[in-house]
């Protein structure tokens, strides 16, 4: 079942694990210009296994050195994982293990999170170029870049999701969304980016620490974000911006958390209750908006700091940051393969 149609840092300090990649606003242009993201990207680069040999193993290999933070898949069994490293975005598949890279690296660069929308076959990517922040829509298939949007103002992009008609980009440093707006294909639109200021019952920052980080949409269209700073869970009415908590019953609660994954009616929240696992909640409806209950904690002894995780068939593909690893420009990375609930 494909998750992602309508209806995935930087820094590896590792007290608390977190994306903690500061960046300061800059004007857009001083960078854009210097680094062009215009080239078609398709597999230059191969790290390709056996084929098959992944089918039996909880991991899936990555790039040496990659620094991975970003997850997505489709259509099929198909996944795309970003780099903090250089930008580089690598696509394998999920049954036969192994990477090809997709869209090159360059200095500079760092993506986050991503998104692949199934209209389109575009896979959204968000970041930065050194400090500026930045919205890529990238071909599926050839690596070719659709669209390069600048975030004025930016601080800390660091996830997003595609809805029917526009894109929704967390900036963790400022309590605000970035909102793309999309054509009726669900491509770029071309239009100024809007911003959703966070009103309402959101624990507002001071600029300093990690505030909004997952996000996704829910049934009915409102949207669902994280908080890494104050943990919960939180509501959002993409219109107005006004946010209330959705209450979680049961076990330990969601203190902290990553990216985000959704599945129907169940949330999956990577490190939303420890660094060594994913949260999954059931998602309930109410006269007065969204509750949650916890179902429970997926757990590996092949996880080492998760970061995003994408829906695949029966299976949660997690990709292991690994924050605070030694040596994190040369170390292993891979992708967990967890069972979804």
């Amino acid at each position: 079942m494909d998750t992602h149609s309508p209806v995935g840092a930087g820094s590896l300090s590792s007290a608390p694990v977190s994306r903690r990649l500061v960046l300061g606003s800059a004007a857009a242009a001083v960078v854009t210009s210097a680094i062009s993201l215009s080239s078609p990207g398709a597999a230059l680069a191969s790290t390709l296994t056996a084929a098959g040999a992944e089918r039996r193993s909880p991991r899936i290999p990555l790039p040496d050195g990659i620094r991975p933070e970003g997850i997505t898949s489709g259509p099929g069994t198909r996944f795309y994982v970003g780099s903090l490293a250089d930008g580089r975005i690598v696509t394998g598949d999920v049954r036969a293990g192994g990477t090809t890279v997709l869209l090159p690296g360059a200095t500079g660069r760092n993506l986050r999170g991503l998104y692949w929308d199934r209209r389109t076959n575009l896979v959204w990517a968000v970041g930065n170029v050194g400090e500026v922040g930045h919205v890529w829509a990238v071909d599926g298939d050839t690596g070719a870049v659709a669209g390069d949007t600048v975030i004025d103002g930016a601080v800390f992009l660091n996830d997003l999701v595609v809805t029917r008609d526009a894109v929704y980009v967390t900036d963790s440093n400022v309590d605000r969304l970035a909102v793309i707006r999309l054509t009726r294909r669900g491509t770029p639109s071309g239009a100024p980016v809007r911003f959703l200021r966070l009103r309402g019952a959101w624990p507002a920052g001071d600029g300093s620490e990690i505030n909004a980080n997952g996000i996704r949409e829910l049934p009915g269209g409102d949207l669902v974000l994280n908080n890494s700073r104050v943990g919960g869970l939180w509501q959002v009415d993409p219109s107005t911006g006004r946010t209330r908590e959705i209450p979680v019953a049961g076990g330990p609660g969601i203190v902290a958390g990553d990216g985000l994954e959704i599945r129907g009616t169940t949330l999956y929240v990577v490190r939303g209750s420890d660094d060594a696992s994913v949260a999954v909640v059931r998602l309930q409806p109410t006269a007065s908006g969204w509750t949650a209950r916890w179902l429970r904690a997926l757990r590996s002894d092949d996880l080492s700091v998760p970061s995003t995780a994408t829906l695949v068939g029966s299976n949660l593909f997690a990709v292991n940051a690994r924050f605070g690893v030694p040596s994190p420009d040369t170390a292993p990375y891979w992708v967990t393969r967890l069972k979804a609930v």
